[in-house]
């Protein structure tokens, strides 16, 4: 076979760099070690920013987004006995919209499916070869057939465990490993807030965000190592009404339906580029949960990608020359700020790291200019 662009991993991060490409007129062929139907059911974070909900809307992937997508104007920050709301729309003039990835990644594949752009499902055994010359990648399809695909580029969207990242020669790595982690829950239960709420608590952080009007999202501290068989439902309950408790407000429980733990982490390898080989989303950088910017830091990737490598094969190389440091500015903005919110909600180290963590909650919704730095950053730097 023959492409322009190949495009290992066909997640969500896959998917909008074929579309966006296929908007502009450039080929490209997907390859998922997955099936199609495991790529569409995965349970990911849901909050997108301003930019990543007008890139999709301007993209004509905006309907199912506006009819069923939740905006929200800001969220909650708490600490016992205090419970406070940062406006973002007051604050900055932008706000977020709660759409789980799982529903991006169905709008997405609908619209690969509508314009009949070609994707393998269920592969194994992919290898990158000559990225830097004349690429191909060779694969094993789900029939057992050796397949190879040669491509002007090879896009890497595969994640952390994918070939792509690994055929870049020696990068240089970051990173940060958190002596925590999350117990997620989803549950059959109307959410008992109108925003997300982030809350520090002596027992550990804890969130409450939402899916749906009728499906919520409930995240505890926890350890790495923790033991999920040991959290009952009722434990569960009991715990996320003590951190997120506060006078007058009662957190409504129901049926859970899904429980995990989440390893906590930080992560970025650099270059992004290596001669016709690019990396972007989880293949290159990895975030913490807390600031709610892996998804994004996906979209604003592919979104820099797919205007680059259009302009390169229309003749200009200077946007996928600047490729990798450019994307580099905002991977590390967001990392830092994702290192920053969790820094100060989850609870660590001593008493007195406690008090550092309580003055910054308290400057951070007492001052105008900490409010906004905080709100700038979530709802997301433009794309």
């Amino acid at each position: 076979m023959r492409t322009q662009v190949a495009i290992v991993g066909a997640g969500p991060a896959g998917l909008l760099l074929s579309h966006l490409l296929g908007l502009e007129g450039i080929d490209s062929v997907l390859l998922e070690r997955q099936t199609a139907e495991y790529v569409q059911a995965r349970i990911r974070a849901g909050i997108l920013e301003a930019g990543t909900v007008e890139l999709l809307r301007n993209t004509g992937l905006g309907d199912r987004l506006d009819a069923e997508g939740m905006e929200h104007r800001g969220i909650h920050l708490q600490w016992p006995e205090n419970r406070h709301h940062l406006d973002f729309v007051d604050l900055i003039g932008r706000s977020v919209t709660v759409y789980g990835q799982t529903e991006v990644t169905k709008d997405l594949m609908a619209a690969r499916e509508k314009a009949g752009r070609p994707a393998f499902y269920s592969v194994s055994d992919v290898t990158l070869h000559d990225v830097t010359e004349q690429p191909s990648v060779s694969f094993v399809d789900a029939d057992g057939r050796a397949q190879r695909i040669d491509a002007d580029v090879v896009v890497g969207c595969d994640g952390f465990h994918g070939p792509s990242r690994t055929s870049v020669p020696s990068p240089q790595v970051w990173e940060r490993t958190y002596p925590f982690a999350w117990l997620g829950v989803l549950a059959d239960v109307a959410p008992s807030t109108d925003e997300l709420i982030y809350a520090w608590h002596p027992d550990g952080f804890a969130m409450h965000s939402m899916r749906s009007p009728r499906v919520s999202r409930f995240y505890l501290q926890v350890t790495p190592d923790e033991d999920i068989a040991q959290w009952s439902d009722d434990r569960i309950w009991t715990a996320l009404s003590a951190r997120l408790g506060v006078a007058g407000w009662t957190l409504e429980t129901g049926p859970i339906t899904e429980k995990s733990v989440l390893p906590m982490r930080s992560f970025v390898s650099t270059p992004m580029r290596h001669g016709n080989l690019y990396l972007a989303g989880d293949a290159a950088h990895i975030v913490p949960p807390t600031g709610a910017k892996g998804l994004n830091l996906a979209v604003a990737d592919v979104a820099l990608l797919a205007t680059a490598l259009t302009a390169s094969f229309r003749g200009d190389d200077s946007l996928v020359d600047a490729y990798s440091e450019t994307a580099l500015r905002r991977v590390w903005r967001c990392t830092h700020f994702s290192w920053w919110m969790t820094s100060m909600l989850h609870r660590h180290g001593d008493d007195f790291d406690a008090q550092l963590q309580l003055s910054q909650l308290r400057r951070t919704v007492t001052s105008e200019p900490a409010a906004r730095e905080l709100a700038d950053n979530y709802a997301g730097l433009p794309l």
